[in-house]
C-alpha cells in the first residue's frame, strides 16, 4: 500500500525496514529517478541548446518527437538486481522499469530538420534554432461610404 508521505514512497518505510526487507529499499528507488530528465537550456544567437540527464538510459530507448510545435523527449530504463545463494536460490530480486517524456514548446515555425540531437555519456544534447516569426499583414479593410 502506498501512502502519499514526504518520507519516501510509504510513511512506514522508515518502521519496516528492520522486518520484512532490505535497509532503504526506497532509497535506492528515488535514486534511480532522481536525475531523470534534469534539463539546462542555454540560449545563445542561434538558437537554445538543451542539455537533458538521461542516466541509465541507452541510445536506442531515447526518442524525440516534433509535434504542432512541441518538442517531446521520452526515455525508457530497465533494470535488474538479482542476488543468488551458493545453490542458485534467489536471496532477493529487484527489477526497475520506467519511461518518462517531457515537452518543450520550440515554436510552430521550427522543422523537424532544423533540430539536431546527440547524446554521449548519458546526456541528450539539442539544438534547436530560433526562428523568427513571420509578421502576419494586415489586410486594410475600408468600410464603403455611401454617399
Amino acid at each position: 500500500m502506498l501512502v502519499p508521505s514526504i518520507f519516501g514512497e510509504s510513511l512506514f518505510d522508515e518502521f519496516f525496514n528492520d522486518f520484512a526487507r532490505p535497509a532503504n529499499t526506497s532509497a535506492r528507488y528515488h535514486d534511480m529517478t532522481a536525475g531523470i530528465m534534469r534539463t539546462d537550456v542555454k540560449e545563445n544567437d542561434n538558437g537554445f541548446e538543451l542539455d537533458i540527464d538521461l542516466p541509465g538510459c541507452k541510445k536506442e530507448n531515447v526518442k524525440a518527437e516534433l509535434k504542432d510545435g512541441y518538442l517531446t523527449i521520452t526515455a525508457e530504463t530497465n533494470t535488474s538486481d538479482e542476488q543468488k545463494d551458493d545453490n542458485g536460490k534467489y536471496i532477493r530480486r529487484e527489477r526497475y522499469y520506467g519511461t518518462c517524456s517531457r515537452n518543450f514548446y520550440v515554436g510552430e515555425t521550427v522543422e523537424q530538420e532544423d533540430i539536431k540531437a546527440r547524446f554521449e555519456d548519458g546526456i541528450l544534447k539539442v539544438f534547436v534554432p530560433k526562428k523568427e516569426a513571420k509578421p502576419q499583414i494586415e489586410d486594410k479593410k475600408y468600410i464603403p461610404i455611401e454617399g
